[in-house]
């Protein structure tokens, strides 16, 4: 080509660079402005009692009510949850004991995936020492939010423990939030007795006026006492926790189901099991630092709900551990038709009939009736199915009463027994022959009642038990295997259904 041409193509290149190096720089695209006058505002998602239930769960119409997965995913699609925007998931405590995909791991899934969900804080809660301190501290240690007691002190001291801190100071949404912990003053009874021995749970409003002044001399401008406690208290606390400045209260440990206000304050309990979610909006004015909430309100996770799919990430990890659980526990041992509900005569009596099955030498088998805490679905029985039922690390232990001892204690404590009937005030041993208020006994109990948990009162009347090193669950396990139950001969054929306990 002539030599012209190519001189005209590199003037007009030329040209275009010098544009292009003359217009303004572009900036990256910005999320609009807000003004420093406009208000601050966030969304609390709130659960509690979530007891390591990851997996969706079928109700009796064949619905779908919670899972992890799911709850993340609901999140995402109602409330447009990120974990670094304005949200503030909490957690109420009680967040791994319960089904064997969190149990028998020792929690460690459920402490894993509420990592994944984004979670700022938990209470602590009485079941979270289930495991032991040791277990306790690891989860503490790899949680990426603080878990908090503000009346959880070691004995004779006013220092917290070094798995927990009283309160955290948050920012969030232009707004600093403080968040003080509560945990139930009924744990020395409601977890293993050992695992709290060197502590102290002390008054909630005492906590409550100690922290509140030194968080809100941290910046909080929002502050939220995050409890482990019942409705019941917490309503009783509401108008000490309003003078002291407290805007918003939760609920836990007792599952129950509410979005009100008491003393001016919002309360919110989400239930159980991330079958529900309590949601609660927060303003505060920038330029006068008036907190206002929104009304409270409780959000169901069903399938219908969700109006979007599960987290995959979550979803993901849930899979892994179900693999992992049923390598470990997915033995198929007996067969039940109907299935076994939850804490029904059945069910009771085919543990404790277990029980002196393997332990011969004993008269009477009794157990917490807490201890229970599900059923067995129809179909396969599995080994993991059994420790669905009975999830916590416990011993059989062999305690010496007379009649009368034992008879305080089934006045005392709702028990699920064999060996013996309790019904319309008679207390008589399995062959009829009433019990004789002098004689002594062999009682097999759980070391979680042998150190007084649940109030009762063996570790009083026999102070030298003795602890066989039997796991309780074992001799379910073996007895079931024993009965050779099947599609044909389902487990209910060879069960006791009637109640021995009771008016």
């Amino acid at each position: 080509m002539p030599t012209h041409f190519w001189r005209r193509v590199i003037l007009w290149i030329a040209l275009a660079v010098l544009l292009v190096a003359c217009l303004p720089p572009v900036s990256p695209p910005t999320a609009p402005a807000v003004s420093p006058s406009s208000p601050r505002r966030l969304t609390i998602l709130y659960t509690n009692d979530e007891h390591g239930w990851l997996v969706a769960q079928r109700n009796r119409d064949n619905s779908q009510v919670g899972g992890v997965a799911e709850m993340l995913g609901l999140w995402q699609a109602r409330e447009g949850y990120m974990a670094d925007g304005p949200f503030l998931a909490l957690s109420g405590g009680d967040m791994w004991t319960g089904p064997a995909i969190s149990t028998w791991f020792d929690g460690a899934p459920a402490a894993e995936i509420m990592n994944l969900m984004g979670y700022r804080a938990a209470a602590l809660g009485n079941h979270d020492f289930d495991f032991g301190l040791d277990v306790l501290r690891r989860h503490s240690r790899a949680a990426r939010f603080p878990y908090l007691a503000a009346n959880l002190v070691k004995r004779g001291t006013t220092e917290p423990p070094d798995f927990v801190q009283p309160y955290t100071v948050i920012e969030i949404a232009g707004m600093k939030v403080g968040l003080v912990g509560l945990i139930t003053r009924s744990t020395p009874t409601t977890t293993h007795p050992k695992n709290v021995t060197g502590f102290e749970f002390l008054p909630y409003a005492d906590a409550l006026a100690r922290y509140v002044p030194q968080v809100r001399a941290a910046g909080a401008q929002v502050i939220v006492a995050l409890a482990h406690v019942c409705a019941d208290e917490m309503r009783a606390l509401a108008p000490r926790a309003r003078e002291l400045g407290v805007h918003v209260l939760t609920a836990g440990h007792c599952h129950e189901r509410l979005a009100e206000e008491v003393a001016g304050l919002p309360l919110l309990g989400a239930g159980a099991y991330w079958q529900d979610y309590a949601r609660l909006t927060i303003e505060v004015d920038a330029t006068t630092g008036q907190v206002s909430t929104g009304k409270p309100e409780l959000i169901r996770n069903t399938a219908a709900a969700a109006g979007g799919p599960a987290d995959p990430v979550v979803a993901g990890r849930v899979a892994h551990w179900q693999a992992e659980t049923e390598k470990a526990l997915g033995e198929v041992i007996g067969y039940t038709r109907t299935g076994l509900a939850h804490r029904s005569p059945a069910l009771l009596n085919l543990v404790m009939d277990s029980w002196l099955q393997a332990y011969p030498t004993a008269d009477v088998a009794l157990s917490n009736i807490g201890g229970f805490r599900q059923g067995i679905a129809a179909g396969p029985i599995t080994l993991g199915a059994i420790v669905d039922v009975l999830p916590f690390n416990n011993q059989i232990v062999d305690v010496v009463v007379t009649g009368a001892q034992l008879k305080a204690n089934l006045d005392c404590c709702t028990s699920a027994v064999a060996g013996i009937t309790y019904r319309g005030g008679k207390l008589l041993l399995a062959d009829g022959t009433p019990v004789d208020p002098a004689r002594k006994y062999h009682v097999l109990i759980n070391d979680f009642m042998a150190g007084g948990g649940d109030r009762y009162l063996f570790n009083r009347q026999d102070p030298n038990p003795y602890y066989t090193a039997i796991d309780w669950r074992q001799p379910v396990m073996d007895y079931v295997r024993r009965l050779g139950s099947s599609e044909q001969m389902p487990i209910e054929t060879f069960l006791d259904a009637t109640p021995r306990t009771g008016p």
